[in-house]
């Protein structure tokens, strides 16, 4: 399940209810769907795709998306460090942003106009979207693995429009712990982590 932390407020949201409660009204949908009943761990991308069809099917209609495709990322994933370094930048897009999360998980983090800078940590079974225009970044956790279902309104995919002056490193890059980000200038360097 997905957590919700407001890191400058000091607040932290695991209610499901809550968590949607606070995600409207920046245009975020969160929704939480089955993930062991539905498929195995090793199942290939098709079969992913195959299994949650009729979810894919109505959040096209829903939002305009034309096609869906399934990443995987792990620390073998050749040229992941390259990768990381396009999303973990503040930027936007011109299309939402749409992650169901098989497997792993991950930090969004969203900078909205009308509201405080937070972190969506999302692990197996969530799903959200980033609302086109919405200033946010993504961090893979500490495994730096992560399976996931996109979802794209142009077939070619999506491009990173890069923010000046983005906030993102005023915040920590990884999960330290379930559902806590925490700023770099929180963190105390000689501190050894178990």
């Amino acid at each position: 399940m997905a957590t919700v932390t407001i890191q400058d407020e000091g607040r932290t949201l695991t209610d499901v209810q809550e968590i949607r409660d606070f995600l409207t009204p920046f245009g975020i949908w969160y929704e939480n769907w089955d993930v062991e009943g539905r498929i195995g761990v090793d199942a290939t991308n098709e079969e992913i795709l195959s299994a949650y069809e009729p979810e894919i099917e109505r959040l096209k209609n829903k939002g305009g998306f034309v096609t869906a495709d399934v990443i995987n990322v792990t620390p073998e994933t050749p040229g992941l460090d390259a990768m990381l370094n396009k999303f973990n930048k503040e930027h936007t897009h011109s299309e939402d942003e749409v992650r169901f999360t098989v497997k792993g998980k991950g930090v969004f983090h969203i900078h909205p106009e009308n509201g405080p800078v937070f972190g969506v940590l999302v692990e197996s079974g969530d799903l959200i979207n980033v609302p086109k225009g919405t200033k946010h970044w993504f961090d893979l956790c500490d495994d730096r693995t992560i399976r996931c279902i996109r979802l794209f309104q142009d077939p070619s995919g999506w491009t990173a429009h890069y923010v000046d002056g983005g906030v993102h490193e005023e915040y920590t890059p990884v999960c330290w712990g379930p559902g806590y980000i925490q700023r770099q200038a929180d963190i105390d360097p000689v501190v050894k982590l178990p």
